[in-house]
This record gives C-alpha cells, sequence and structure tokens, in this order.
C-alpha cells in the first residue's frame, strides 16, 4: 500500500478521519461501510478543547481524518479546513457529516505518506487524531508537518501510547505503530510544546473507541514564531 502512486481527489465541498497507515484503503472502506460513524460525529475531545480556547479561526490541515468528526466541528467555528485520508467510504460519510452541519470543507484522497504538503501553503494548524503510521514512514510525515507550519503555526496530537496494547478500546496492536511522548518531540523537531503528556483518557468515541485508552496528548508551537 505505501509504495502505490499518490493519488489526490480534487477539492470536495461539504466534507470531512481517523486512519491507519499501515492497513489499506479497502481496510478502512470495510470499517467506515456502516450507516453509523465508526468513532462517532463528535470531535475528539483534546482536538475540541484546543480549538475552542484557539483566538482566531485559520487554515487547519487534518491527515487521516476518516469520517470527518474533527473537520466538520472546526468548519462550524469559522476554520478552513482541508482533510486527508484514503478511504472513499470515509469521504462519503464526512460529506454527509458536514451536509448534516450546514459546512463547507474540503477533503482530498491521498496516501500521506507521498502527499506534497507544499502544496497546501503555510498551515495555522494541523491535527492528528489517532493517524498510526509505521515506522518506515512516520518521522518522515511528521517532520513534513513541521515544514508546513505558518511561523505561529501549531500540531495537536492525541494517538494511542505503547501501554494500550493491555487495553481493548481501540487502537493498532503493532507496537511500531504506538507513540511515546520522547518519540514524538524527536519526530517534531523544531516546534516548541505546549503539552506533551501520556496519560489515560476515557473514551467514547462511536464503537471504534470505547472505555479506558492509554494515550499520549501533544500541543506544539512553531518556535520561529517567536
Amino acid at each position: 500500500m505505501l509504495s502505490r502512486h499518490l493519488r489526490l481527489a480534487h477539492s470536495v465541498k461539504n466534507c470531512d478521519i481517523d486512519c491507519n497507515m499501515n492497513y489499506p484503503a479497502d481496510f478502512w472502506n470495510d470499517k467506515f461501510a456502516a450507516a453509523s460513524y465508526l468513532y462517532g460525529t463528535s470531535p475528539n475531545s483534546y482536538f475540541k478543547e484546543q480549538i475552542d480556547v484557539a483566538p482566531k479561526p485559520g487554515r487547519l490541515l487534518l491527515l487521516a481524518e476518516g469520517e470527518g468528526r474533527n473537520a466538520v466541528y472546526a468548519a462550524g467555528k469559522g476554520w478552513e479546513v482541508t482533510a486527508v485520508d484514503f478511504s472513499k467510504k470515509g469521504r462519503e460519510k464526512a460529506l454527509q457529516l458536514a451536509d448534516l452541519h450546514g459546512v463547507e470543507i474540503n477533503y482530498l484522497i491521498a496516501d500521506i505518506a507521498e502527499l506534497n504538503f507544499s502544496a497546501f501553503g503555510q498551515l495555522d494548524v494541523i491535527g492528528l487524531f489517532y493517524a498510526h503510521f509505521p515506522s518506515q514512514t512516520r518521522r518522515q510525515i511528521h517532520q513534513n508537518c513541521v515544514t508546513a507550519l505558518s511561523p505561529t503555526g501549531k500540531v495537536w496530537l492525541e494517538a494511542f501510547n505503547p501501554k494500550q496494547l493491555s487495553r481493548q478500546s481501540g487502537g493498532p496492536k503493532n507496537p511500531d505503530m504506538l507513540y511515546t511522548k520522547e518519540l514524538l518531540l524527536t519526530d517534531f523537531q523544531g516546534l516548541t510544546a505546549h503539552e506533551a503528556i501520556e496519560t489515560a483518557v476515557n473514551l467514547e468515541e462511536g464503537p471504534g473507541h470505547q472505555g479506558l485508552g492509554e494515550v499520549v496528548r501533544l500541543s506544539l508551537v512553531n518556535s520561529t514564531g517567536k
């Protein structure tokens, strides 16, 4: 899957992700096939916490956005949102969710490992919520995020940490795809951490994330904007 060529769809209006790049698109299309939303329609709680206190809307890129819960919420608050995923079914459901809420987002179908980040210009925020990448592509994707930020741009991230292997509340079971705080701070070298923690949280995100989860949370800002 990771070796396939980049597939970019044209921007789609009225649309919105949560995906795992170690699995083929068909895997996630099957996961998202039900009429219900695998991870619910409400935004991730940490994403909501961050965006609700942002001083003003800006340009937001959401990677591995799946069914669009975070993108639709951000668009409703006035953000210019671009979502990226490789699941066509996820995009369809995100469009439906955006229509339901009367908002517009751009949604691209693409392999994030081969994504041209420079095409987005300077971004105010990049969000990665349960965007678990294998180690052979993870660091480069994260460094691409750093270079795509505006001088005061931010990265918001929540993902499972290795302690999640003992939990049944969701996430990959491959240790290579779970993140520690130290690993991520190295990946995002060049950014300053406003918050970087590993913690246990109670997940209530549709049937896909239910129960106690072991996560890492990051709120990072571009150091060049100081």
